[in-house]
């Protein structure tokens, strides 16, 4: 069976492996390694990420590409303050511990009801 990104990181996910510890093994991963840079070498001649989206966001499937790509063309329009919000959030969903902004979140709102 060929490997995949997805393959290998719901291996690691089946481990127990999460947030900042699935992104450790995942960076030691050779194969995932090796994977994801054959991916991001055809994906990064349509869109550019910058030094800090390289580290970031997790990037691993062509969807995450087509979502950052969306989310840049929208950040450069006048948005109103819910969309941008919203398009903050879309940009947690791409990074590697995507649930740490959720829980912070959460976090604000059962303080503010407390």
């Amino acid at each position: 069976m060929k490997k995949s990104l997805q393959r290998i990181e719901n291996f690691y996910l089946s481990q127990g492996c999460k947030g900042y510890e699935l992104r450790k093994v995942l960076l030691k991963d050779k194969d995932y390694q090796k994977l994801l840079k054959e991916r991001r070498q055809k994906l990064t001649k349509k869109i550019s990420l910058t030094k800090t989206e390289e580290k970031k966001y997790a990037m691993s499937i062509d969807k995450d590409y087509e979502i950052l790509f969306k989310v840049k063309q929208l950040e450069k329009l006048k948005l109103n303050k819910e969309e941008k919000f919203l398009i903050k959030f879309i940009r947690t969903q791409l990074e590697h511990d995507w649930r740490k902004w959720l829980i912070e979140q959460l976090d604000k709102i059962l303080l503010k009801y407390q």
